[in-house]
This record gives structure tokens, sequence and C-alpha cells, in this order.
């Protein structure tokens, strides 16, 4: 992961912090002061927090589970669903489907009726039936693109979920709680980072924040594949290098 520059993110507004009056007291070990009644995140903390962050993300890529974005907010959603489709990840930037981890089953059901309507359209059965049933057919496939398209990819439970502003999605933050999968996310000063196992703090307001913070994200989580890549690849030269001498003994038979 290149170097986290401490003035890169005061450029981007990361220790900007919510009023004073609207803060969490679980935050005060990452808060630095207060000024004009909002308080001032310690970017110290915040680049150490996001270093341990990434690299367990790097970590967790690198075993091949799947990263689950969330982040339903407006100033957030071009940015996560940016970065999640770059690194081919799940993410979620709509409404939250309640049951999305705790009733995976359920959820998985409703994604693969929306891959068996495509398979009418491809076989001609959508074609034979009357105006209003297609119409009723079309309906149905966007609603269930718009909430879970971007989750068609994720045959099983994420190995870890990130996520922007935790109150917001609190839901999201208590289904994974509830499995123990791993909680990643920008955490604010009107957080509480005791609800998530690697919390950054930083603002989750402003969308130059988030998107720095995504950056450093995403090349750790790109490191964690590509050494993946990297592993299967040499896999397969030693798989080759054993099959190769049974393959000579068996011309010479």
């Amino acid at each position: 992961m290149s170097k986290i520059k401490i003035k890169e993110l005061v450029k981007a507004g990361v220790h900007f912090g919510h009023l004073t009056r609207k803060w969490n007291p679980n935050m005060s070990p990452y808060i630095y002061s207060e000024k004009n009644g909002i308080h001032i995140i310690n970017l110290y903390k915040t680049v150490n927090k996001l270093e341990e962050a990434c690299t367990a993300l790097e970590k967790i890529s690198s075993s091949g589970r799947k990263i689950l974005f969330v982040a339903t907010k407006k100033q957030a959603k071009d940015a996560v669903s940016k970065t999640a489709s770059d690194l081919n990840m799940p993410y979620i930037t709509e409404r939250w489907p309640g049951g999305m981890l705790t009733n995976f089953v359920t959820i998985r059901k409703a994604v693969k009726k929306m891959s068996a309507i495509d398979r009418t359209k491809e076989d001609g059965t959508f074609e034979t039936l009357s105006k209003k049933e297609k119409l009723r057919v079309d309906r149905t496939r966007a609603k269930l693109e718009k909430n879970l398209g971007s989750i068609t990819s994720m045959n099983r439970l994420p190995g870890a979920i990130f996520v922007v502003d935790i109150r917001r999605e609190q839901i999201a933050v208590r289904e994974a709680n509830k499995l123990n999968i791993p909680i990643f996310a920008l955490v604010d000063t009107n957080s509480d980072p005791k609800q998530v196992n690697f919390g950054i703090p930083a603002n989750d307001d402003a969308t130059k924040s988030i998107e720095i913070i995504l950056s450093y994200v995403s090349e750790s989580i790109k490191k964690g594949l590509a050494a993946r890549e990297n592993e299967k690849l040499e896999n397969e030269a030693k798989k080759e290098k054993v099959d190769e001498p049974n393959s000579k003994e068996n011309r010479k038979d």
C-alpha cells in the first residue's frame, strides 16, 4: 500500500467531524480538538487505523472471500459502486434488503429468480406471454436489478463488509455482528466505533473524504487479489512439473 499522506487527508477534509453536541463519547480517543463547534479528528490515529484495516482487507481478499461494500447515502453511492465494480466485489447502494445476511438463502432465491427471467428472454419463452404478463415480469426484473443486481456474484456470505456511515447502515452492521462477519467502516465523531471490528476515524459525509479512504482500501484489496492470482499460477506450474515426468514414463511404456 502507498504511504498514507496526512496532507492529502487534510485536503480531502477527512479531519472534519460532526457538531460537538452530536458526538459519541466512544470516539473521544480519536478526537484531536474542537473548532467552531465542530470536532476535529486526529489524523495520526486515522492513518494507524487505516493501515490496520488495509492489512486485514488484503489478507481477506487474498483468501478468495468477497468483501461486501455498503453505502446508501448520496455522497458515497457513486464512489462505492465504482470502487466495488473495479474490484469485482458486491455492493449495496440502494436500500439495504432486510435479512440480506441473516436470511441469505432467501436473498439468493431472489437473485436466482432474476436469472430465471433472463433465461426466459434468451429461450423465447418471454415472447409467448401476454402484454400484461410481459409488463409485470419486466417490472419485477427491474426491481430485483435495482436492489440486488450488484450482488449477483456473491454466492455465499461475504468474508467482510465495508460500511460508510454505520449509523445510517445500522441494520447491516447488526446483521454482520450477529453472524460474526468482520466489519470495516468509516466512523465519524457521531458514531460508536465499538460496533465495528476495524473503524477508520474519518469524515463520512464529504465525498472527497470517502473517496480518498476508498482509494487506499482499493489498493490493498487489489494487492490481495494479485497475490491470490500469483499463488494460483504457481500451483498450476508445480502441478504441470509433477505431471510432466509421469507423461514421459507413459510414453516409454
